[in-house]
């Protein structure tokens, strides 16, 4: 009895350090990304049609154009944690349910644009730190991420070399509506939402990895 104790104490402790040391590696491999970005500095982003989906509801708002400004790091060796910032993002002609006309005002910038892989001339990352209010007839709404003042608003982009593209992604995201008032059920707070868009950045950036 007193050796099957000690053989399961080692297994469980064996267990226990391997998960560690695979957490750590993993950990350590996200923060080691790097990347070159040319030529950074101060950047505008347009885009036509862009979409916000309530998951739930189907509810959508559709913009047609959006504009935005930020910068980009560059250089090499640039963490993947912080490739550059939005400092300002603004929709425009935004009719939601029911074609009726709303806003979105954006706020607590800057947000942070960050990144977490690299193939074949594609950066893959986030856009984080969103946080937007909604405001239509008798409908206003507040859109973040896992609360109302939480200000960590994400979703997933993928930036093309090619291209000059920066695309928004419907998966990979965390946003949701809250602060709900009115809106006849169309939307409700705590529903999940999608946001997606595609944004020509100018002037055009190389971004690679290492």
């Amino acid at each position: 009895m007193a050796i099957r104790k000690r053989l399961s104490k080692g297994i469980l402790l064996t267990g226990a350090t391997t998960a560690a040391v695979i957490i750590g590696t993993a950990g350590v491999a996200l923060a080691a990304i790097t990347f070159t970005i040319t030529p950074g500095g101060a950047i505008t982003a347009k885009a036509g049609t862009t979409t916000l989906t309530d998951t739930n509801t189907g509810s959508v708002l559709s913009c047609k154009s959006s504009s935005s400004t930020g910068t980009l790091k560059k250089g090499s060796g640039i963490a993947g944690t912080n490739l550059g910032s939005i400092t300002k993002l603004t929709f425009s002609t935004c009719t939601g349910p029911l074609g009726l006309t709303f806003t979105v005002t954006n706020s607590h910038f800057p947000w942070k644009l960050s990144g977490t892989s690299y193939k074949s001339g594609v950066t893959t990352g986030f856009i984080s730190g969103i946080h937007s209010v909604l405001s239509g007839p008798g409908c206003t709404a507040t859109v973040d991420g896992t609360g109302a003042t939480a200000n960590n608003g994400k979703v997933k982009v993928t930036y093309t070399n090619s291209t000059g593209k920066l695309k928004v992604l419907t998966t990979g995201g965390n946003l949701h509506v809250y602060k709900v008032s009115g809106c006849a059920g169309l939307i409700n707070s705590g529903d999940t939402t999608t946001f997606s868009g595609s944004y020509t950045v100018t002037p055009k950036q190389t971004i690679t990895s290492p």
